[in-house]
């Protein structure tokens, strides 16, 4: 398993994006590359695994934060494994990618957001070492 930075545009991105809707199923093909083109400019980032044929095996959006609660932190948008790839290494090999680079980018934490329905995530998170440090409160908009 081999982990890259995807900028904008890179062809992997492709087979990425059936893994991301693992997680995010309303992302299209174009709203996914809109997202990113956008995001990007914001300090979007997408990592991924790969195999050895290729495959994408998971994949992490994140960006560097700075905030007054946490100061600068790695926040996590987006961590998914493929199902037919968990409970194989993937995640804890893409967390520790994520730390690594937030310790070289001089980040106090990494945080993420995990829906309440989640609870395999969690636990996968808790075995991680994070903990559940608050409530994430939402109030949505009818476009």
């Amino acid at each position: 398993m081999k982990v890259f930075d995807l900028e904008p545009g890179d062809p992997r991105l492709g087979s990425v994006l059936p893994v991301l809707q693992e997680l995010r199923p309303h992302l299209t093909p174009e709203l996914f590359h809109s997202v990113y083109e956008e995001g990007y400019g914001q300090g979007l980032r997408f990592l991924a695994a790969f195999d050895d044929d290729g495959a994408c095996l998971g994949v992490a959006g994140w960006r560097i934060v700075v905030n007054t609660v946490a100061l600068r932190s790695l926040y996590v948008d987006d961590l998914v494994v493929a199902a037919a790839a968990r409970s194989g290494g993937v995640g804890h090999a893409l967390l520790a990618h994520l730390e690594e680079r937030a310790r070289e980018l001089r980040c106090h934490s990494l945080e993420l957001d995990s829906g309440t329905q989640r609870t395999q995530a969690h636990r996968f998170y808790m075995r991680e070492g994070l903990t559940i440090a608050a409530f994430h409160f939402l109030k949505s908009f009818d476009d």
